[in-house]
């Protein structure tokens, strides 16, 4: 079969490899249909989150089951799913207790209590290093599935791929965000970051009525696409104090309620933040975090969907307390929520597919992650076609 595989930090290519086998009883093999390329993986891309042998990258795919194993019940071969990004067993006490992300038996090499930077992580990730399970994940034209009795979720006949495709991650992921701040109704959301999460954590600052939703982002293409969208304020990322000032002052000098976070540690840094975070052996910058917690009100809500892969020093604790923030972060648990969410895509209450900007072929994975990776062409989502021609 044809897949994407991570061979070092800006080498993916579609290569050819053996096709996945079933190896458990709760495995399904899917022929993948859609697929697409997350920032997350863009972490990989660029060295950011370490990985040292190839593996298939990808977390957010979706198609047909091929072929089942003797333990599945409730699919069957022709079956169309989405499948969480999260792999999670169902049965230990964090998947019964609405964490799969925590899953005690998905990454048995790597797991542990402690949330350590090179061991005792969380639970598996499709396509997402071997600290995360080292599973290959569905940029590919089939992929393996385990605990299937769990993650899969069957899609209704009349919802296109792309309409359900990123109920996988960033979906609810951003959807996840918002949730976290308990809004009632008539808040103010601020935004950091309008690319794919960010997008969709606007998308669900809308459907939870909050009364006032700023993005705010270095690019101004991506500002005006989701100003398009959903006609949300926008700020455009210059200076940090700037953007503090100015969403103070759109809500009365209090600051957000909520403030999300969907850019990470890898965000657009000067020469002068790469040094300093060399020379604090640090990787990347908390810099888009520090502006939230500058940004929100006092007693609001932070929520951090980027990734933070290791600990910062200067981390501004004090002001977390005297502000009396709260702080929420963590890879998204799907599993508890994709169905609710499905209902609202079916419904019509949201719409997902619109943010998307560029359909290739899954022979065109490379080009797929520098278009991504350099933001050219006003790209914003990519989505692959495992079954599609190459049109380069």
């Amino acid at each position: 079969m044809k897949a994407a595989v991570f061979h070092a930090p800006g080498n993916i290519t579609c290569d050819t490899i053996d096709d996945p086998v079933i190896q458990d009883a709760s495995d399904i093999i899917l022929k993948v249909t859609s697929t697409a390329i997350c920032g997350s993986d863009l972490h990989m891309y660029s060295g950011g989150i370490p990985q040292l042998r190839p593996m298939v990258m990808g977390h957010e795919f979706m198609g047909i089951v091929q072929e089942t194993g003797q333990n599945i019940n409730h699919l069957k071969v022709g079956d169309r799913v989405v499948v969480p990004f999260p792999i999670a067993c169902g049965g230990c006490y964090f998947c019964q207790h609405n964490l799969p992300t925590a899953c005690e038996h998905s990454n048995p090499e790597h797991y542990g209590p402690e949330g350590g930077l090179i061991t005792e992580k969380g639970g598996a990730l499709f396509g997402y290093s071997d600290l995360y399970g080292g599973y290959n994940g569905g940029q590919a034209q089939y992929v393996r599935v385990p605990y299937a009795h769990f993650g899969p979720r069957k899609v209704a006949d009349g919802l296109t791929d792309e309409q359900v495709l990123f109920l996988t991650d960033i979906f609810p992921t951003g959807y996840t965000g918002v949730m976290w701040g308990e809004l009632k109704g008539g808040e103010t959301v601020a935004v950091f970051g309008a690319g794919p999460v960010g997008s969709m954590s606007v998308k669900s600052a809308i459907l939870h009525n909050a009364k006032k939703v700023i993005v705010i982002d270095t690019l101004q293409y991506r500002l005006d696409q989701i100003k398009r969208l959903t006609g949300c304020e926008t700020i455009l990322w210059e200076d940090a104090k700037e953007v503090i000032e100015q969403i103070r002052e759109l809500t009365g000098g209090r600051g957000a309620d909520l403030c999300i976070d969907a850019v990470g540690f890898e965000p657009d840094r000067s020469l002068l933040d790469k040094a300093k975070a060399v020379m604090n052996f640090e990787k990347g910058s908390i810099k888009v975090l520090e502006a939230c917690m500058s940004a929100v009100r006092r007693g609001g809500t932070v929520s951090i969907l980027g990734v933070y892969p290791t600990n910062y020093d200067n981390f501004k604790l004090g002001q977390v307390f005297d502000k009396g923030i709260t702080l929420k972060s963590g890879q998204c648990n799907v599993h508890p929520i994709i169905d609710m969410l499905m209902d609202h895509v079916q419904s019509g209450r949201v719409q997902l597919d619109d943010i998307i900007t560029h359909r290739l072929s899954l022979e065109d994975v490379s080009a797929g992650y520098e278009i991504f990776d350099k933001k050219q062409d006003g790209c914003v989502k990519v989505v692959l076609d495992p079954w599609k021609l190459s049109e380069f």
